[in-house]
């Protein structure tokens, strides 16, 4: 249950587009994506929009994935990610979530079974009460048979991450807790606790609306234009080799028409002068030279990406 702190980062592209028409199968292409995030520790999700989705019009019910198709997979990826005791209280019934429930379970770390004890728990504000001092007091559902009791102020209805006693208590019906950040279980415990998603608007977002200070340390564009994935694989003095030293690794895959397309539509990369997207990037790969399909599909590149890229993990996480 436990992993070392480095982080490692998927960056994934808007691909539910006219090619994928049926509600069903659109989930379930996004479900394929979240299983490959959670069986690699993925800690973030950017969906971002690469110009070439055909937009159409709002169902009457709500339904984005065809007016707003970035939306979609955020919302679907969120809902996935949301450990199940959370989600009826933090997504109410939406058209887009109709198929989501039937998706394979992300069983991360941080879905927990109510039997099961872990010194840290995602929860739910339930309500907020005084204790005998008049200071205001949380209760949260975290999915355990008593509240936690929290001695701060938190809006119902509002995720938290909880800091529970190393041990069950004996007794009691409430128990104490401490809210903390949401990465703390990763980098006090080495715990993986899921992935955060955001979007960006466009190629060029994605590395402008970083979250983390100081950017990230390696980004990774995949494309069938660029060098054989072995060369950053291999312990050599070469320039392609990537070394164990990052704390923020990204990987970025395009959709069908690829990483160019993504690039042509961006006005502002384009206005800066950027031709070729390799130019955004530390190191570009192809990760199946030879490939004996004409297209590989974004939800198939992320497995076969993250698969041949573990090896980077595991020796980050061996410094």
């Amino acid at each position: 249950m436990s992993r070392h702190k480095a982080k490692s980062n998927l960056y994934d592209h808007s691909l539910i587009r006219g090619s994928v028409k049926a509600p069903e199968i659109k989930s379930r292409v996004i479900g394929q994506i979240a299983r490959a995030c959670a069986v690699f520790s993925v800690d973030e999700i950017v969906v971002f929009d690469d110009g070439q989705a055909e937009i159409g019009h709002e169902g009457a019910d709500g339904y984005t994935a065809f007016s707003d198709p970035c939306f979609f997979v955020y919302h679907v990826l969120s809902y996935l990610e949301t450990p199940p005791h959370l989600r009826k209280a933090l997504f109410p019934m939406h058209p887009d979530l109709k198929a989501a429930g039937a998706l394979p379970s992300l069983d991360m770390p941080h879905h927990l079974r109510s039997e099961e004890w872990c010194p840290y728990r995602e929860g739910v504000a339930v309500k907020q009460k005084k204790d005998k001092n008049g200071s205001v007091e949380t209760l949260v559902d975290a999915g355990l048979p008593q509240y936690v009791r929290l001695p701060v102020a938190v809006e119902e209805n509002t995720r938290v991450t909880v800091k529970l006693p190393s041990q069950p208590p004996s007794s009691g019906s409430e128990i104490p807790g401490e809210a903390v950040a949401p990465d703390t279980p990763r980098e006090e415990a080495g715990y993986y606790w899921g992935y955060s998603v955001r979007q960006a608007p466009s190629l060029s977002g994605i590395l402008t609306e970083c979250p983390y200070d100081g950017g990230y340390d390696i980004a990774i564009g995949t494309s069938e234009r660029g060098i054989p994935v072995s060369r950053i694989l291999e312990a050599d003095e070469t320039a392609a080799h990537v070394e164990p030293a990052w704390n923020h690794l990204l990987l970025v895959f395009g959709g069908v028409a690829g990483l160019e397309a993504a690039l042509s539509a961006d006005s502002e990369l384009t206005g800066a002068g950027v031709r070729d997207p390799k130019e955004l990037f530390d190191r570009y790969i192809n990760l199946v030279p030879g490939q004996g399909s004409r297209t590989i599909r974004t939800e198939e590149a992320i497995w076969v990406g993250l698969t041949a890229l573990r090896p980077l993990a595991e020796a980050r996480n061996a410094v």
